[in-house]
């Protein structure tokens, strides 16, 4: 079979992982050929790839970003019929299906195609844990490990400076990121967007904490949003796909906790950072499987379904399962974090 890979979306630690598994058991256990599209979606559009031999996944498991590029191009943006489009370039180019390696918005337009009779197949992929239809997603364990290694050198440098520091984290509308990286750093409050708490609540803790001659340490989940917080707080700009453009909450709070309380307070947005660098381990032995697994889905004709981890096992789910709901943090796990602030 000849086979389209692409990967679209934010980067992720583990892209060029997933590439290398599925290029690898292609060409050993059913000879297939593979073609890479550049920048996503793009790439299908304007029928812009290049040929993946084996040769040229060699040692690339370990690698970060992706060698293929990626973008948030929509095929169905601006009423354009993407699936015709679709077909086309594949009928040109002998194709005979595409794996698509993204989150929430890359499933849902590989969802869009298969209804409209594209043979597509899925591979999760976010950072920020949050696709509902697989227990962990690749990605997410190194943007955590960055997180806290990050979260620990400013708790060195608060502590120096008797500060309150406020570490801005990815996590959109979850707060996976944040809760685990807060939990392992040791933070004194973490703020999820699933449990908002008001900004007493968050001037509450950090008091306690400084009381007892520690240097506060708040992880913000950057979609968090003040349970009081005026209208207004925060106004974010949208992306392709209608999605609000988070970033910045940080620096407002900061403020707002020296100004309550009277405690320097500085502010640090890690922001992309935590995409970046070296898969861990797991991340490119998660990422090496699930990208196994999708070249078996292409040769059961299990198209407009993906790949997902469920505990060790890696299972095949409808992709409607990613793009119906999104995973947030449990009421369990966020009392698990919430006895340790102050």
């Amino acid at each position: 079979m000849k086979i389209g890979i692409l990967t679209s979306g934010g980067d992720c630690p583990g892209l060029n992982a997933v590439i290398r598994g599925a290029v690898i058991k292609g060409d050993k256990l059913f000879e297939d050929e593979f073609i890479g599209f550049k920048d996503g979606w793009r790439g299908v559009i304007d029928d812009d790839w290049m040929t993946l031999p084996r040769r040229r996944v060699r040692g690339i498991g370990r690698i970060g970003g992706t060698i293929l590029g990626t973008s948030r191009s929509n095929p169905f943006a601006e009423g354009e019929d993407g699936a015709a489009i679709v077909r086309r370039h594949m009928d040109e180019n002998d194709m005979d299906a595409i794996i698509a390696i993204g989150g929430d918005g890359t499933l849902f337009t590989a969802n869009r195609l298969y209804e409209a009779g594209v043979p597509v197949v899925g591979v999760p992929k976010t950072v920020d844990n949050d696709l509902d239809a697989t227990d962990y997603t690749f990605g997410f364990n190194t943007a955590v490990e960055i997180a806290t290694e990050a979260l620990d050198r400013l708790r060195m440098t608060g502590d120096s400076h008797h500060r309150c520091m406020v570490a801005e984290v990815m996590g959109r509308s979850v707060g996976w990121i944040a809760l685990h990286s807060g939990m392992a750093a040791g933070a004194h409050v973490i703020c999820l967007p699933e449990f908002p708490l008001t900004i007493g609540e968050i001037c509450q803790y950090v008091k306690s904490a400084f009381d007892r001659g520690r240097a506060p340490l708040v992880v913000v989940a950057e979609g968090f949003v003040p349970s009081d917080a005026p209208e207004g707080f925060m106004d974010y700009d949208l992306d392709e796909f209608g999605r609000p453009r988070f970033g910045g909450v940080a620096q407002v709070l900061a403020p707002l906790i020296e100004e309550r309380l009277g405690i320097e307070s500085r502010a640090t947005v890690l922001g992309h950072i935590q995409r970046g660098g070296e898969p861990t381990g797991y991340d490119r032995v998660l990422a090496t499987r699930l990208g196994t697994a999708a070249v078996d889905l292409v040769h059961q004709n299990r198209f407009g379904h993906m790949v997902a981890l469920r505990g060790t096992e890696i299972v095949d789910v409808p992709l409607t399962e990613a793009i119906d709901s999104v995973k947030r943090v449990p009421e369990p796990r966020w009392r698990e974090a919430e006895v340790l602030f102050g």
